[in-house]
């Protein structure tokens, strides 16, 4: 399924972090942050927040003072036939602490096959998922995470979709026109989460932001009670902040 030409920003800072970890693996005895930024073009500015949050997903490590190298977690990741499980493994803890941190059940899914699948996700007695009272590959045009990925597809890609999961009323906010649609995922800033404000179910607002790097199309989502609707905002913003490590964990 085609993709809107223009890159997200999860898909930029992934492809900047695979640069820095290539640079990184190929000095086997550590190599300095200058370095680092010499050999990838990368201005510090930059550098800095990401080796940061290389560090404390365990993908690099301080070998020495200002000397960086490849930490546990990408050697994990390497391991042959254990590489998918220690992938799942990776994404299930940082979905644990993102659900404790934010208060609310979140998600992984992915567009495959021309279907809206949710992949992982982590709930709790306080924070319970969405009840999925209409499968999410029938319901894309309402759902947080639905939207989501179908901003990531061309307008193509967008009306096969809707040709075989037709529009359907759930709520008296569901958007029916596919116009109106089509004109709101058009108008999506790339770095604004997309929300679901009881357009899917009453009782129930969501978030998703991209996770988009190279040919697939995936999101990040998160779900509570309208209640709480009040801390949607600030909770979405912590699931942007999120976006970059975890779109790494799917590209590796």
């Amino acid at each position: 399924m085609a993709l809107k030409p223009e890159p997200t920003v999860s898909f930029q800072s992934v492809q900047y972090v695979l640069r820095v970890l290539e640079t990184i693996s190929n000095h086997r005895g550590g190599v300095t942050e200058e370095q680092i930024a010499r050999e990838t073009g990368l201005p510090p500015a930059h550098l800095a927040p990401m080796l940061d949050m290389l560090r404390s997903e365990g993908y690099v490590e301080q070998v020495t003072d200002g000397a960086y190298g490849i930490g546990d977690s990408l050697v994990l990741l390497g391991s042959g036939h254990e590489q998918q499980r220690a992938i799942e493994e990776k994404i299930q803890a940082t979905l644990t602490e993102l659900r404790d941190s934010v208060g609310a059940a979140v998600y992984v899914s992915r567009y495959i096959d021309g279907e809206v699948r949710i992949t992982q996700y982590a709930d709790g007695p306080l924070t319970p998922k969405v009840n999925e009272y209409v499968d999410f590959r029938f319901a894309a045009h309402a759902s947080a995470v639905g939207k989501c990925l179908l901003t990531q597809l061309d307008r193509d890609g967008r009306r096969d979709h809707l040709s075989r999961h037709k529009i359907t009323r759930f709520t008296s906010r569901t958007i029916t026109s596919e116009q109106l649609l089509f004109s709101k995922l058009d108008s999506q800033p790339a770095t604004v989460p997309v929300l679901d404000l009881q357009e899917y179910a009453v009782g129930t607002v969501c978030a998703a932001v991209p996770l988009t790097a190279g040919a697939a199309v995936g999101c990040l989502a998160l779900s509570m009670p309208v209640e709480h609707a009040h801390r949607l905002r600030s909770a979405a913003d912590a699931l942007n902040r999120s976006a970059a490590p975890m779109a790494l964990s799917l590209t590796l």
